[in-house]
């Protein structure tokens, strides 16, 4: 069975948002450090070379596979803002009606920049994310 490619690694994701090179996307990432930290009291590892994950699961699908991923995360992209929903939209409608200016992906919230969004409607929907995940799965936090 092949291995996730998605893994924590041994970067400082601090040191990773701080060498973001477009400021306001630097500034972006900072505030989502600071949003996901208090929404999940975790603090932030880096998954793979350029997505910032806190808390972690383990997922066991009906095939066999199996393996870790971070409850939430976000990754910011030369374009856009990735903002990792795991748990899905299926209970989040309100609060995307909500939000702003944004895309949905299968398991990413993609913004262009955080200035065009509700960042008290995004904290919802992290905390309602995240409160799934850990209702769902077995999760080793923090």
């Amino acid at each position: 069975m092949a291995e996730n490619k998605t893994k924590v690694t041994t970067v400082d994701p601090l040191s990773f948002v701080a060498a973001i090179e477009h400021p306001v996307r630097r500034a972006d990432a900072q505030a989502l450090l600071e949003l996901m930290s208090r929404v999940t009291g975790c603090q932030p590892k880096m998954w793979g070379p350029s997505i910032v994950g806190f808390g972690s699961y383990h997922y066991k699908y009906d095939s066999g596979r199996e393996g870790d991923l971070m409850i939430t995360g976000f990754s910011a992209q030369k374009a856009k803002l990735s903002i990792y929903v795991v748990s899905g939209y299926d209970n989040l409608a309100d609060e995307l009606a909500r939000l702003g200016k944004h895309k949905l992906g299968r398991s990413c919230l993609y913004i262009n920049k955080l200035a065009d969004v509700d960042l008290a409607v995004l904290e919802e929907i992290v905390q309602k994310s995240v409160a799934e995940m850990r209702a769902n799965y077995e999760t080793q936090d923090c």
